[in-house]
């Protein structure tokens, strides 16, 4: 069961986080994994520990908002082997109201989050169809379903992942193609590290505490949680499913009264 041999594979965001767990889980399950990332360090770190766990994968730089740059990517890679699953990933973040948001740090988000995930759904639907059928997973949050204060872009751009997602599985069923998406709460990644240590400097460990205890579960997520999912949603054994979003958030949505 969930095995992906002979399955060409490709993550956006996959040097670290949840993108990094998502291609070392397909690669140990078969897949030849295609990382998809700008951070050079990140992603042929995420390559070589797919190769020492003996697993296959390959990095290739490739700037997500450049439509240009994803159609030449998404070539490229349907040309050597059909594209059979596509996990749109990448994403930033970003802290602020309607009020507060710049212009530039909304249409950043936009580029990213958005344009993103279009640009790659453009490029590749078209070689799933040809190659008759292929599953896309796209990455949504929690806070397309409640809201989060301070988020307001990026809440707005989720929202739009989540659009994407049931518009996709209706537009391409008879092509064969299966579309979810799947919406965590925080997860415990090198990112939200980062993030603490840049908002909060001296209090890391109480704004974690914090953070963490916003999940009813009482802790965030761990990346490989997220991927075992994703796993499961890529698979055969998921064939029945499309067109849904997927909340894994430690009773984040429902819990939270």
């Amino acid at each position: 069961m969930f095995r992906f041999d002979n399955k060409t594979v490709v993550i956006t965001g996959a040097g670290s986080g949840i993108g990094r767990a998502i291609a070392s889980l397909f690669a140990q399950q078969g897949a030849q994994v295609h990382v998809i990332d700008m951070n050079d360090a990140e992603a042929n770190a995420t390559v070589e520990a797919i190769a020492v766990a003996g697993g296959s994968a390959i990095y290739r730089r490739c700037d997500v908002s450049v439509q240009a740059d994803v159609d030449a990517l998404v070539n490229s890679i349907a040309a050597q082997a059909p594209v059979h699953i596509l996990i749109n990933n990448a994403g930033i973040a970003h802290v602020g109201n309607a009020e507060n948001t710049t212009a530039q740090d909304f249409q950043r988000l936009l580029d990213v989050n958005v344009k993103g995930v279009y640009n790659f759904l453009h490029a590749t639907i078209p070689h799933m169809k040809a190659a008759g059928g292929g599953v896309i997973l796209n990455m949504a949050s929690v806070a397309a379903l409640v809201g989060l204060p301070d988020r307001f872009a990026y809440t707005m751009t989720k929202g739009a992942v989540a659009g994407m997602t049931l518009s996709v599985a209706k537009d391409y069923l008879q092509h064969n193609i299966r579309c979810n998406s799947v919406s965590p709460a925080r997860v415990h990644t090198p990112f939200v590290d980062g993030f603490i240590s840049k908002n909060y400097p001296g209090k890391e460990a109480e704004m974690f505490e914090k953070l963490s205890k916003t999940q009813p579960i009482g802790r965030m997520a761990k990346p490989e949680e997220i991927a075992y999912l994703a796993l499961y949603l890529c698979s055969e054994e998921a064939a029945f499913i499309t067109g849904c979003d997927y909340p894994i958030d430690g009773g984040f949505v429902r819990l939270n009264n």
